[in-house]
């Protein structure tokens, strides 16, 4: 038996198990920002939901910026609907006055990717259903600014966040205006060790990524594939949006391939702004776990200036 990252446990027969249980916790007002929530089904096909936010200072004479947030957990575990996804959603919201839609995606392995990366794309098409405000969700109608959307998300959520805006720079939906990009210890990797990963990196811990990422992704172009390695794809010039903000972690076993996209967007051509947040001492989000934290509070303030700047 191995635990994977701490997120799954592998028996040698081939059968699995998560290893976190979570709380799940039902949509409502929240008590201690005032903001307000409620589930809807994004996919009639599929039956999944999002879970949106509205921050108590909406009011449908002055829209708000939209926020689309896929969460992590290595494309096989979590929720949004989980208390720490929804904590967090709600201090995001209070804090940066926007609406946000987290949005709930089939896991692998039992739903191999990419099929996270097409439930986020439905996603972003049931939005787009809003365009002319006679959408099937209100609140999207009177207070979203759909000519003003941020996709963000962490980990994993970070990957679908990255190319979800590499999509919509060749397919953009009708009616939709994105304005930047939100990349929280973003979950990309490759078969060759970038930065200083050789250095520091235990063959274990290599063994356990790849383990885990063939787990969620078999049957493909491997650890190269440019769903998952950025440097691979051709298309990350087209990214539709203006500007991104990168946070890093210094004690993120992910930190060097965050470091490296960077680079990576700043050479390929791309015409946007990559501004960064390092927090030196920290670990793989950290803010999820610790969000009272100062390094935490910290963060979500500028993920407030990040989308109110536009």
């Amino acid at each position: 038996m191995k635990e994977l990252l701490g997120i799954l446990r592998v028996f040698e027969d081939g059968r699995y198990e998560r290893i976190e249980v979570h709380t799940i916790v039902p949509a409502d007002i929240d008590p201690s920002t005032g903001v307000n929530s409620k589930d809807a089904v994004y996919s009639r096909e599929t039956n999944k939901s999002a879970r949106l936010y509205l921050p108590k200072t909406a009011s449908p004479n002055h829209k708000l910026p939209l926020l689309i947030f896929y969460h992590g957990g290595g494309f096989v575990d979590e929720s949004p609907f989980d208390t720490t996804y929804n904590d967090f959603l709600n201090l995001v919201v209070s804090d940066s006055n926007v609406i946000a839609v987290s949005v709930d995606y089939r896991l692998a392995p039992e739903f191999p990717v990419p099929i996270a990366h097409e439930d986020s794309w439905e996603a972003i098409k049931w939005v787009a259903e809003h365009a002319n405000g006679k959408g099937p969700e209100p609140w999207l109608n009177e207070y979203a600014d759909l000519q003003n959307i941020f996709l963000a998300g962490d980990s994993a959520g970070g990957n679908l966040a990255h190319n979800m805006a590499v999509r919509v720079g060749s397919d953009t939906p009708a009616g939709l205006q994105f304005k930047g990009v939100i990349l929280l210890h973003p979950y990309f990797w490759g078969k060759e060790r970038v930065g200083t990963e050789s250095d520091w990196m235990s063959p274990g811990l290599i063994d356990s990524v790849n383990e885990l990422l063939a787990l969620a992704y078999p049957g493909r172009s491997g650890m190269d594939d440019p769903l998952i390695n950025p440097a691979m794809d051709p298309r990350i010039t087209g990214i539709l949006c203006s500007k991104i903000l990168l946070c890093v972690s210094g004690n993120d076993f992910m930190r060097d391939r965050t470091r490296n996209y960077k680079t990576l967007i700043e050479n390929c051509g791309w015409k946007g702004n990559v501004e960064v947040v390092e927090d030196n001492e920290e670990s793989h989000v950290f803010f999820l776990k610790k969000p009272t934290s100062k390094n935490a509070v910290t963060l979500r303030n500028r993920i407030s200036a990040f989308i109110n700047s536009a």
